[in-house]
């Protein structure tokens, strides 16, 4: 039976992978035993296993380091996912590679679509859509899924640091004129065991946007959080420009998912319902 390699296992997708697609032969490979830039030791993991699927979670997606590690951010999201399709084309392996959001500059006021222009306004968000454009160039056979704002209960995200700094504080200040779509890493993970099982065909490769459905600032993403956990905190909405990083977000990455959900059947849940959902489970395993 062909295993299904998932690059980046220990990161919030690999690991709600683990989670939702347990009846699938998936080996998890975390960025230590498999090096996305290494070919060598890639091409290894490709000959021990035989994959019909690869799921690349792996990414550098420190936004503001990447700046000054331009050369670093690179190597991971644009050389690698062009090593990774390279070794597909060889094996004949499904690629299913995660992007982002960043790849918009933020000015559009409409959702966006898959052909609506990227234009990236960092480091970051330029290597990755350089990233699409070299597994473009290289194998047919890919899913690329722009997604945003993912959280989920595991590793490090905006939830988890949001539930973290309500320990200590009394108030905190977040950024309300940054909108998008928070995104639960268990309902991508399930929209992709979903993908596998649908037996890919001809006309299904290609990029796809997923996030969950509704719009959000990061300060009304903060405030859900609060509320829906009980946590008693005074929040304060402020501007990007009180808050100054050295990467430049996008203002506006709202994403229209109507291509995803009709070329695989999907309802995706609103972004509130699935805050519930995790947060539930973030308490389960807290207690």
């Amino acid at each position: 039976m062909s295993k299904i390699i998932v690059l980046g296992g220990q990161g919030q997708l690999g690991q709600c992978l683990q989670s939702v697609c347990e009846d699938k032969a998936m080996v998890f490979l975390s960025s230590k035993e498999a090096d996305i830039s290494n070919e060598a030791q890639l091409e290894q993991w490709f000959i021990q296993y035989n994959p019909s699927h690869i799921i690349n979670c792996a990414a550098y997606t420190a936004v503001d380091k990447a700046e000054d590690e331009k050369e670093e951010a690179s190597k991971i999201n644009t050389i690698a996912p062009g090593i990774l399709a390279g070794l597909c084309k060889r094996f004949d392996a499904i690629l299913i590679h995660i992007s982002t959001d960043f790849v918009f500059e933020g000015n559009q006021t409409g959702l966006l679509e898959e052909t609506s222009i990227a234009n990236p306004t960092g480091v970051y968000g330029q290597t990755k859509l350089d990233g699409e454009t070299t597994i473009q160039q290289i194998w047919n056979k890919h899913i690329i899924i722009r997604t945003s704002w993912l959280y989920s209960e595991y590793a490090n995200n905006f939830v988890k640091t949001m539930l973290r700094l309500a320990q200590d504080r009394e108030e905190l200040k977040v950024v309300a004129d940054q909108v998008g779509t928070p995104t639960y890493a268990r309902d991508l993970a399930e929209v992709l065991c979903k993908i596998i099982d649908n037996n890919i065909t001809e006309d299904e490769y290609g990029l796809y946007h997923y996030s969950n459905e509704g719009v959000a600032s990061w300060y009304d993403f903060a405030y859900a959080v609060f509320e829906l956990s009980n946590t008693n905190i005074r929040l304060f909405p402020i501007k990007t420009a009180d808050f100054p990083t050295k990467a430049k977000r996008p203002a506006y990455s709202v994403m229209d998912k109507s291509k995803i959900k009709k070329q695989f059947n999907l309802v995706i849940p609103n972004w509130r319902d699935s805050l519930k959902n995790c947060l539930q489970r973030l308490k389960e395993i807290q207690n």
